[in-house]
């Protein structure tokens, strides 16, 4: 089977910049959607393509000639990933960028998938539309626990705000997986900004209808329409009977096809559309939820900088440190005081001013710390006690309560008083 494709992408009627980016290609679909606001997420879209998109070269046997599909695509989003990382190094005003990444490679029967973050896979087959991937996001997280449904996720304050993604830094754990393909399936990959404005229903009607190129083109057309205020990117392509022809010219679209070109200006394909003309708007502030720890209300960043979750919150550290710092202090002091009440409850048999007498505590020493202390002093003195029970009392007799320790006291007395009879 061989993949008949279309993809576009548009920089939408909000945003000033296009930070998805997208490749469809004889073995390769993939789709990016930049993450980083000021931190440059298209650079970060563009550099994951650059990498994914090798893989268009064709499934590559391996050692012992059989072809590991998932095993590459990890090894790319690897590089990506890698690659991302060294941009960091090379120019630290980049940090906090990253990318959202879906992207499958076709050996003619099947697809090799891997994914991270929010962008999406679908596939429709004989009329019945699915999601191959599973969102890396706060929401879906809640829609997993049975908090919220799909309905309510759609409008929830932090819809937006995602797990994952390829940022260079923290470990890279993407969902790999296949899916066997039939002759006349139509495959979707999209970024969040048509998912995300397009209920189920919708995305599987529109992708129905027509050509590859047609649906593609209604499915922004449609994004937009509904008020999508993100860059919208859809790649589409028909499993159609035949082998692959690599000559077929692949396409690449958003940040990583306008990035040299940065400098004149963003093309947005719908501005002046029919459903109303918002192009030319400037950029609108969103407004960051107050209750995110890394989000900061009058942050003049664009609130893209604030969605992927795990960027390392900077604002009040010096709280954290000193509330760790006090739980650590507190976890002492009641590990100490659970010691010290422990001693308080042990006896042993000891000297004190000549004469045996029972210690509470126990019989060990610590540089300006006392752990006994005379509880009570006998009348036995030690000079009345035998050579081998006066080295006993010296040394300390343990005892495991008072009763015992009284106990001893008196069996010490008795054996004084035996001797002496005896002698």
């Amino acid at each position: 089977m061989r993949l008949e494709y279309a993809a576009i992408s548009d920089v939408g009627r909000v945003r000033k910049d296009n930070q998805d980016s997208g490749y469809a290609g004889p073995h390769v679909l993939a789709v990016c959607d930049g993450v980083g606001g000021a931190a440059r997420g298209d650079i970060a879209s563009s550099t994951a393509i650059g990498q994914l998109r090798r893989l268009d070269d064709g499934p590559t046997p391996g050692d012992e000639g059989e072809t590991d599909l998932l095993g590459q695509v990890s090894g790319a989003l690897h590089r990506a990933h890698d690659r991302i990382g060294e941009l960091v190094d090379e120019n630290p005003a980049l940090s906090g960028t990253s990318t959202t990444a879906t992207v499958a490679l076709f050996d003619g029967t099947k697809l090799a998938l891997g994914h991270i973050g929010d962008s999406r896979a679908y596939l429709l087959r004989k009329g019945a539309f699915s999601q191959l991937t599973m969102d890396h996001t706060f929401v879906q997280t809640l829609i997993d626990d049975g908090q919220i449904t799909e309905e309510e996720a759609r409008h929830h304050p932090h819809r937006n705000l995602i797990l994952k993604a390829v940022d260079g830094i923290h470990d890279l754990e993407p969902d790999l997986f296949q899916v066997d393909l039939e002759v006349g399936d139509r495959l979707l990959f999209c970024s969040d900004g048509a998912c995300g404005v397009l209920d189920p229903e919708r995305l599987g009607a529109i992708l129905g209808e027509g050509n590859a190129d047609y649906a593609a083109v209604e499915l922004v057309r449609a994004s937009l329409a509904a008020g999508s205020t993100d860059n919208v990117t859809c790649l589409v392509a028909d499993v159609a009977d035949g082998d692959i022809d690599v000559s077929v010219e692949a396409m690449l679209v958003g940040a990583a096809a306008e990035l040299p070109r940065r400098g004149r200006g963003v093309s947005g394909l719908f501005r002046g559309h029919r459903a109303g003309d918002t192009g030319e708007l400037e950029p609108v502030q969103a407004e960051i939820p107050d209750d995110l720890p890394f989000a900061i209300p009058s942050d003049p960043l664009d609130p893209e900088a604030a969605r992927y979750a795990p960027q390392p919150p900077r604002r009040f550290a010096w709280v954290r440190r000193i509330l760790a710092i006090a739980v650590v202090v507190g976890l002492l002091w009641v590990a100490g005081a659970a010691a010290f009440s422990w001693t308080q409850q042990q006896y042993y048999i000891g000297e004190y001013d000549g004469k045996v007498t029972i210690f509470r505590g126990v019989n060990a020493d610590l540089p300006g710390v006392d752990l006994s202390s005379p509880y009570e002093v006998s009348d036995l003195e030690m000079s009345k006690l035998s050579e081998y029970d006066r080295g006993q009392v010296e040394e300390g007799i343990g005892s495991g309560d008072l009763g015992s320790a009284r106990t001893t006291v008196e069996n010490l007395a008795a054996s004084q008083g035996d001797g002496a009879a005896g002698t």
